[in-house]
């Protein structure tokens, strides 16, 4: 019988092993997309965001206006000081033309009451009023409007107040007055009327009743006005 007990060191064998499965590599493309990350944020951080765009958005804006507030009031400053030395000049100006206009009045009083002398006035029917009525002319200076028109147009006029406005308003009206004298005065002698020797003595009172009602009777009051104003506009 045979002996069925084999030795297991004599049976031994070698069992198949079995090879790793050899996966293929796969190379990544240079043009294959990247993975895309996305940031998931919550309604606070929005909400902080928009708060914060918000911000600075008006912070511009309060920024801007404030700016603009000051370039506007340095310019008021300046225009109101300019205007403040026209004021200080035409004063000036009208002083020393209210002066000259009384003389011309003598002048014309000496003219209505010496014959000899209205002849230097009108002689073979022309007029020669430089060389004896007015030596420097109908007005003897013109009185300034630019920094008032300026004013004006650049709305200073708004930081003074509706009292000093009118006060300013008066003022320039009467400027005008005293400035439109000088047609008004040209036309009684250019007119046709006027240079009849027989119409002399009336050529003399229209001449000096122009100056009266257009230059001499405003003057005084326009000086106290113009001293009010200049006043008024110290801080400047």
């Amino acid at each position: 019988m045979e002996d069925t007990n084999v030795d297991s060191s004599s049976k031994s064998f070698t069992e198949p092993q079995e090879s790793p499965v050899q996966f293929p590599l796969q190379r990544k493309s240079r043009n294959a997309p990247l993975p895309e990350v996305v940031t998931v944020r919550n309604w606070k951080e929005y909400l902080g965001e928009s708060l914060l765009i918000i911000f600075s958005v008006v912070l511009a804006l309060i920024l801007t206006e404030i700016f603009n507030k000051i370039h506007e009031d340095r310019q008021t400053v300046r225009v109101l000081h300019q205007l403040k030395e026209e004021l200080i000049e035409n004063k000036r100006l009208e002083e020393e033309q209210y002066q000259y206009h009384l003389g011309v009045l003598k002048n014309i009083d000496s003219a209505l009451r010496y014959p000899e002398f209205a002849q230097k006035f009108m002689h073979d029917g022309e007029i020669d009023i430089t060389h004896t009525i007015t030596p420097d002319g109908v007005l003897r200076h013109d009185l300034n409007s630019v920094a008032w028109e300026i004013a004006r147009q650049n709305n200073a006029v708004a930081a003074i107040g509706i009292t000093t406005y009118r006060l300013l308003t008066d003022i320039y009206d009467n400027q005008e007055r005293i400035t439109t004298s000088e047609d008004k005065i040209a036309a009684v002698l250019l007119s046709y009327e006027s240079r009849k020797p027989e119409n002399l003595r009336t050529t003399l009172l229209l001449v000096r009743d122009n100056y009266h009602a257009w230059d001499i009777d405003r003057a005084p009051r326009l000086l106290r006005l113009y001293q009010n104003a200049i006043d008024e506009l110290k801080q400047y």
